[in-house]
């Protein structure tokens, strides 16, 4: 038996999803009592939220394991959370006997009884994924920086042939409108400007409003809410009225994250993607008739098996194609229990590798365009932060860039600006007076 802990610190990895659940696990601890630790200080509890999308993210959430054991022999009271203890289950303990519970993602609401039973002596594993929604079990929001996240939807049904996200998150829910509401309304009046909605298939959201437009139109009339984002998206759901609402709702952002994952219709068969390219590109064209700024941001995965030399080059194609003002881009990894893990002709990982850089680079080309082509522009930006630059401040631009600019505004304040200069992951601003207005 060992004592209760009194601080803690919640580490996530992977998607915002995984934020936010850190967001809201920290919150439940500090609503039974136990404290976030310091900087530098070293917690009583380590929750590692984890993630199970690329071998990677799982592989650093057990080499930050070991490294929790401190000179004197000792350890904090270590939890694992998160995607990698869903898959995992008991079998993470024998992986790392270092840890005293593991927590699924539907079942983190339960965490304060398993810590009590680990304090007892137990080594608890929790892995269910219950029908009655976890988000009833948690404490109301407490403050929140300018910009908050907030899960409409978990889980997904499509069943892509390399992704672990309908064994670890299980089938699509969505929340209730009403629990929607109620969360959405507690965050702005902690001090958000702006939310992001949040699912693994977040446009198959459904509810009293009908769909993720319907609920966009009813948040959008909540008063000192002056922006809305959603992420992440699946083109298959992407419905005429979602795309409409880019045109006709003002606080929606202009920006649509849409993962296309392959230029190559041979390719997305064999990933289990419900479109092709052609109706992908069909959507993009959809989405900028409706709203022509729209920045479109996507998720790329180079080396999925099979995957040959002219299919790479279809990637290529769509990436020119559509002109991406951001994307992220993995190489395959190939995760346990997934068909794809099984495929054969897999590609050499010295060619994944050539293949990644190319296309990070034709990315990276398309990304600097579009923030030059931005140059001139006049529009407010949502400051969150700090610049490196004493009397520098970075804000979010209605299109996710990062803009720094000189002024004494604080954080969350919403600041008029002219676009002034473009680089590879920001831009620079000047401020509008009302002199220049």
């Amino acid at each position: 038996m060992t004592s209760l802990p009194k601080t803690f610190r919640v580490k996530s990895f992977g998607c915002q999803m995984n934020v936010y659940d850190g967001e809201r696990m920290g919150e439940l601890l500090d609503a039974e009592g136990l404290r976030a630790a310091a900087d530098h200080e070293e917690a009583d509890l380590v929750v590692l939220n984890t993630c199970h999308i690329r071998e990677k993210a799982a592989d650093k959430a057990y080499s930050d394991i070991g490294r929790l054991k401190r000179e004197d022999g000792s350890r904090p009271m270590i939890a694992l959370a998160g995607c990698v203890a869903q898959a995992e289950g008991a079998e993470a303990k024998a992986r790392s006997p270092m840890i005293d519970l593991v927590v699924g993602p539907q079942a983190y609401h339960r965490l304060p009884r398993m810590i009590a039973e680990a304090a007892a002596g137990a080594r608890p594993v929790d892995t269910d994924m219950p029908a009655i929604s976890k988000f009833g079990a948690l404490p109301a929001r407490r403050r929140v920086g300018p910009s908050a996240f907030l899960t409409v939807q978990e889980g997904c049904d499509k069943f892509c042939t390399y992704c672990v996200v309908p064994y670890t998150r299980g089938a699509e829910v969505s929340r209730p409108f009403a629990d929607i509401e109620s969360e959405a309304r507690g965050l702005v009046e902690s001090g958000a400007r702006e939310i992001t909605l949040l699912g693994q298939n977040v446009n198959a959201w459904t509810g009293a409003c009908g769909g993720l437009d319907g609920l966009i139109r009813a948040l959008a009339n909540i008063d000192g809410l002056e922006r809305i984002r959603y992420t992440t998206s699946h083109p298959a759901d992407m419905t005429d009225a979602l795309i409409a609402a880019h045109g006709e709702v003002d606080k929606l952002m202009p920006y649509l994250h849409l993962p296309v994952q392959s230029g190559s219709d041979r390719i997305l068969k064999a990933m289990n993607r419900s479109h092709s390219v052609e109706s992908y590109l069909r959507t993009i064209a959809k989405a900028r008739a409706a709203r022509p700024d729209i920045a479109i941001s996507g998720d790329f995965i180079v080396g999925f098996p099979g995957e040959t030399e002219e299919d790479f080059t279809s990637t290529l194609s769509i990436v020119d194609t559509v002109g991406y003002a951001s994307a992220y881009s993995f190489k395959f990894s190939a995760r346990p229990g997934t068909p794809a893990a099984n495929m054969e002709g897999a590609v050499p990982a010295h060619i994944m590798d050539e293949r990644l850089q190319q296309l990070q680079e034709r990315l990276a080309s398309h990304s600097l365009a579009f923030n030059r082509r931005c140059i001139g522009r006049d529009t407010s930006i949502l400051i969150d932060r700090k610049g490196r630059q004493p009397g520098q401040m970075i804000g979010k631009s209605p299109w996710l860039q990062s803009v720094f600019v000189d002024t004494e505004a604080r954080i969350g304040d919403m600041l008029d600006v002219t676009l002034t200069g473009a680089f590879p992951n920001s831009l620079s601003g000047a401020l509008i007076t009302a002199a220049a207005a």
